[in-house]
């Protein structure tokens, strides 16, 4: 504690004094680990370059000001809560930390007594906000910006009609620092996830049958230094070529804004058709509304795969889906069965 007081008198020479021959933009600055959704979970390094880009690249369309209070309930162990305290910070808002999430009640009666202006959310946690809040507990908000998740059309429109606040969706990965490409208050497109940083480049990759967009790869001063797995001694996996295959199926359309449309794992081949699980997900949302409803897949002797609906509804009846797809007339393959 006593060196750190001295430190304070004058924190620029003591930076550069105790950090001889390590001040560079591409070390390491910080290692935040997956969730190891897609198998053991690794260590993602990312340099001050990358951190600092990300940053930077937001500002270029969201501005942070000094008289903005930024509440961000996510954790900071996670890239999105981090991402979203670091930006804050580093462009002189003032911002209001709290531990968690969950606490549906407490965060709305929160940001009215904090006055804060801008929030950063995911769309499950803006649902219960929006159930648990007064109409006058948002009142001091700018915008909302989620990730994470994507955001329902029932979600966008409470938020609009009850508290007047406008919802911008973005998109990203731990592995880009994290955010890939966002809606703004002056460019901002329904459904989309907005468009592509500054700064970050991408290649779209054919799929096999799959006809509209492909799977997307991005290079940039964003994009992550490697990966630190279980079986590398803590030693950075760099990546080849500095690009990063996301893994997600996206379209990209002449201004630039990105729709995803699943990920690669998350499709199912079915008589040769690849279908979009997420998208069957979101159908069954719109019918069985207030459940928890997941798609997976069977294996099946004479088209190769069938989708199965996994849910939180009791009484559940297949009928009703059927008859709902049939409505909306939606690719036979897509029911589930």
């Amino acid at each position: 504690k006593l060196r750190a007081i001295v430190y304070n008198f004058a924190p620029y020479y003591f930076y550069k004094h105790l950090n001889k021959n390590k001040l560079d933009y591409k070390n390491p600055a910080l290692v935040l680990f997956t969730s190891g959704s897609e198998g053991e979970p690794k260590g993602v390094a990312l340099s001050h370059k990358n951190m600092n880009a990300n940053r930077i690249q937001l500002s270029t369309s969201i501005l942070f000001e000094p008289r903005d209070k930024v509440f961000v309930a996510l954790p900071v162990f996670h890239s999105f809560g981090m991402a979203a305290t670091l930006i804050s910070m580093t462009s002189g808002s003032r911002v209001f930390l709290y531990p968690s999430p969950l606490h549906y009640k407490i965060i709305p009666e929160l940001i009215y007594r904090t006055n804060s202006t801008i929030m950063f959310g995911t769309n499950t946690f803006l649902e219960r906000y929006a159930k648990n809040a007064n109409p006058y507990d948002f009142y001091s908000l700018k915008f909302v910006a989620i990730g994470g998740e994507k955001l329902t059309e029932t979600n966008r429109q409470v938020w609009m009609t009850k508290f007047g606040v406008r919802i911008f969706e973005g998109y990203g990965a731990t592995e880009t620092a994290p955010i890939i490409s966002f809606n703004s208050p002056m460019k901002s497109k329904e459904k989309s996830v907005g468009r592509m940083v500054p700064g970050l480049h991408c290649e779209i990759e054919k799929v096999e049958n799959i006809e509209n967009g492909g799977k997307l790869i991005v290079y940039g001063d964003n994009v992550m230094l490697g990966y630190i797995l279980p079986t590398t001694d803590g030693k950075i996996q760099y990546l080849e070529n500095g690009k990063y295959d996301t893994g997600d199926i996206v379209e990209i359309d002449e201004d630039g804004y990105i729709t995803i449309i699943g990920r690669v794992k998350r499709f199912a081949k079915i008589a040769g058709e690849m279908i979009s699980m997420i998208m069957v997900e979101s159908e069954v949302n719109k019918v069985w509304k207030d459940f928890v409803n997941a798609i997976i897949t069977e294996k099946d002797e004479k088209k190769g795969e069938k989708l199965i609906i996994i849910t939180s509804k009791k009484d559940a009846n297949i009928n009703e889906i059927v008859e709902f797809f049939k409505k909306e007339g939606l690719s036979e393959l897509s029911i589930p069965r």
